[in-house]
């Protein structure tokens, strides 16, 4: 894979047009004009997470990425449960996924030939699909994900483009930007759901093994996606704020959440462009799915391949090279979990997308501060030469900006889950379980197999802090 190949896979998993269109107004809803303005904050975040968790790279490359990282600065028993967290996050931000594709597919289809047929069908159909192009390997996979991230980005450049050319509801307001608008304390709940946008741009780093280019190749494309997705997320947000005006949009989209863009498209673009929006929305959702599935059997196959899972999930198609075993138990997963919603009649939205999203979103927040203590950790015992601010003022700073925004989404998550206390608690026991079942994994192959455990996540080190030489940020 080159630059480009990861950028595309990186931002399809995020589903811009989905994100736009069917959570934004959310962010809005808490937030009001000040969601351009948290993008931006958020990006800056981020990025001071890429800096440390790219200067790591040099010295670790492996498929499972937050488990090499946070083995390497935090020990193995930490590194495993990392692991089992990631694995676990992925999955279910994956197959939550499944409920929104369903449901979306289910409308058009009746909007577009009248007939009705259950959200289940669709999501079945797209599992079928999701299987045949993982399985076809990186390559296939990266070229569908970049034609259809071209075109859901190319419809919100229209909407955007449309709005400003007409003015938008009336003078152009720049207040989305103000320190005075986005930073006051109403704003809790807007910055614990904003993050979420950025979930996954770190899979770059999963994919390192299969990098042309190696690590610069994934530097360059994980600085790429953070800046773009802070910068086009803050660019179309304001757009839709001026469309309707600073003052009237957390108003809009308390009235009307789920149609707030949908009607910027209507009032501002040509005819026809509404319509075309909503069939991209599918691809997008289909374009988070493909990605998000190549994410995680990675993670599967990482820890297949080291003894922490069967041995088998460490095995590549002879061909395609694409985690076959691993592959499979993932689409496996997600049909069962669909077959299981169908049979019992559950929500797809409420009870499915609500619920794993912010088990995925909640658990690679946690990830996020594990791996800059872990940056932080390592690189200051045994590469303090690549400089202060790539070994402790970045990531250290990054640290602490996460932590209080994993305290403000645990403050509000019934708001990310949409659902009651004993659900919330169920729905966040399952990380701990998966955290502590990956520490028990570990002590367990210390005590099976200890010279295996003795070389957990060393045998992928892609270059020794003695042989790298330091290069500019």
């Amino acid at each position: 894979m080159g630059t480009k190949d990861l950028v595309f896979t990186v931002l399809a998993a995020l589903a811009p047009l989905t994100l736009i269109v069917a959570v934004a107004p959310l962010h809005f809803l808490k937030g009001g004009a000040a969601v351009p303005g948290a993008y931006l904050v958020a990006g800056l975040v981020m990025a001071l997470f890429a800096v440390g968790f790219m200067t790591m790279s040099r010295y670790v490359r492996n498929a499972g990425a937050f488990y090499a990282v946070i083995t390497r600065g935090l020990g193995r028993p930490v590194g495993s449960g990392a692991a089992t967290l990631a694995l676990l996050a992925y999955n279910t931000l994956q197959i939550s996924t499944y409920g929104a594709l369903g449901l979306y597919a289910a409308d058009t289809f009746d909007k577009y030939t009248g007939v009705s047929l259950p959200w289940w069908v669709f999501a079945l159909v797209a599992v079928v699909l999701v299987a045949w192009l993982g399985y076809r390997g990186i390559h296939t996979s990266a070229r569908i994900l970049g034609i259809l991230l071209v075109l859901e980005i190319a419809v919100l450049v229209v909407m955007a483009v449309c709005v400003l050319a007409k003015g938008g509801a009336g003078e152009t307001s720049f207040t989305s930007f103000s320190p005075a608008t986005v930073f006051t304390p109403s704003n809790a709940a807007m910055f614990a759901l904003v993050f979420g946008a950025f979930m996954g741009f770190e899979s770059t780093a999963i994919f390192s093994e299969e990098a042309r280019g190696g690590v610069r190749t994934v530097r360059r494309a994980t600085y790429i996606a953070v800046g773009f997705i802070a910068v086009f997320y803050a660019l179309i947000t304001w757009t839709i704020v001026q469309a309707i005006g600073a003052d009237g949009i957390a108003a809009a989209a308390g009235q009307d959440t789920a149609g707030l863009v949908i009607a910027v498209f209507d009032r501002y673009t040509p005819d026809g462009v509404s319509a075309v929006m909503q069939v991209l929305l599918l691809t997008s959702a289909f374009a988070a799915l493909l990605a998000l599935h190549n994410a995680a059997n990675r993670y599967l196959f990482a820890l297949g391949r080291e003894g922490l899972m069967p041995k088998a999930f460490g095995r590549t198609h002879p061909r395609t090279q694409a985690p076959l075993a691993a592959g499979a138990a993932q689409t496996a997963a997600a049909g069962v979990v669909v077959v299981l919603w169908a049979a019992f009649d559950l929500d797809p939205y409420l009870q499915l997308l609500l619920w794993g999203s912010a088990i995925g979103f909640l658990g690679i927040i946690v990830l996020w501060a594990l791996c800059c203590l872990a940056v932080v950790s390592y690189l200051r015992r045994n590469a303090p030469e690549a400089g202060l601010w790539r070994t402790l003022i970045a990531p250290g700073l990054s640290f602490l900006a996460l932590c209080v925004i994993l305290v403000l989404a645990l403050a509000n998550v019934s708001l990310l889950t949409g659902a009651g206390t004993v659900t919330n608690a169920v729905l966040l026991g399952l990380g701990v379980l998966a955290f502590a079942g990956g520490i028990a994994s570990a002590l367990s192959l210390r005590s099976r197999a200890p010279e295996r455990y003795a070389v957990l996540a060393e045998t992928s080190v892609d270059e020794t802090p003695e042989t790298v030489a330091v290069e500019p940020a």
